[in-house]
């Protein structure tokens, strides 16, 4: 993208094309923001049964992966022996606040903050950049 800055020449305004600066590290921890309060709401949705986890594969690495799969399908063997309050786990979840750390150019740590029905949970989230896509290396929700 290139944003247009008018050059006075002669009485006449030219339109010259500058370059856009490049992201700075404040865009792209915003960036990393909003990948993570993404992934973790879509994560919670998972546990709590609302969300296919093959949704998640782009951004999650395999091992994250099946570490959610799995915990996904505890979850639901617990709920369906347990009395009805301990259904409403993980429901209605939503992502209250999200904080992005940079460890290295090409890996973060991220934090958040979710409320549910029942509690607030504190999730951590690592973040590392191959061929300029982010994915998640580390996720575990409290």
């Amino acid at each position: 993208m290139t944003a247009a800055t008018p050059i006075r020449r002669a009485g006449n305004a030219v339109l010259d094309p500058v370059p856009a600066a490049q992201a700075g590290p404040r865009d792209e921890a915003r960036q990393i923001c909003a990948i993570t309060r993404a992934t973790v709401q879509a994560a919670v949705e998972v546990l709590a049964g609302t969300r296919p986890i093959h949704q998640l594969a782009r951004r999650l690495d395999q091992r994250c992966l099946s570490a959610l799969q799995h915990r996904a399908a505890l979850t639901r063997r617990v709920t369906a022996r347990a009395p009805r309050k301990m259904g409403l786990l993980h429901r209605n979840a939503s992502v209250r606040s999200v904080r992005a750390c940079e460890v290295t150019p090409d890996v973060y740590e991220a934090s958040a903050v979710v409320i549910d029905e029942l509690r607030v949970r504190a999730v951590a989230v690592r973040l590392e950049r191959s061929k300029n896509v982010w994915r998640v290396t580390a996720l575990e929700i409290g």
